[in-house]
């Protein structure tokens, strides 16, 4: 019995944009759609900004250089949102932390 190996082939064909969505175009005809809240560069972007783009790392991934974004295809397939920039974390430091009441009880001796 033979058995169909089904071929994919991962490397980016287009990007393009929706109101708000990143839309990537797959040469295996596959289409991956994420929402640009999932990458704060490029909603903050300009649509000058957004539309100078390079794909690259042979096809897997696409670079902003005006904003310096980079998203591979990798990520994309797998759902992940950008990671948390530097500022984000400098904000998480700076509130403050529960601090946990210990317990004053004394116990007398019997």
């Amino acid at each position: 019995m033979h058995t169909s190996v089904l071929k994919t082939d991962e490397r980016i064909e287009a990007v393009y944009f929706t109101r708000d969505s990143l839309v990537i175009n797959l040469m295996d005809g596959r289409t991956i759609s994420a929402p640009l809240t999932w990458y704060p560069k490029l909603l903050k972007a300009s649509f000058k900004e957004r539309s100078n783009f390079e794909i690259c790392g042979g096809g897997y991934g696409i670079h902003w250089p005006a904003i310096d974004e980079d998203l591979s295809v990798q990520g994309l397939l797998r759902g992940a949102p950008a990671p948390q920039g530097k500022k984000n974390l400098a904000k998480k430091k700076q509130t403050p932390a529960i601090k946990r009441a210990r317990s004053t009880k004394k116990v007398k001796p019997s």
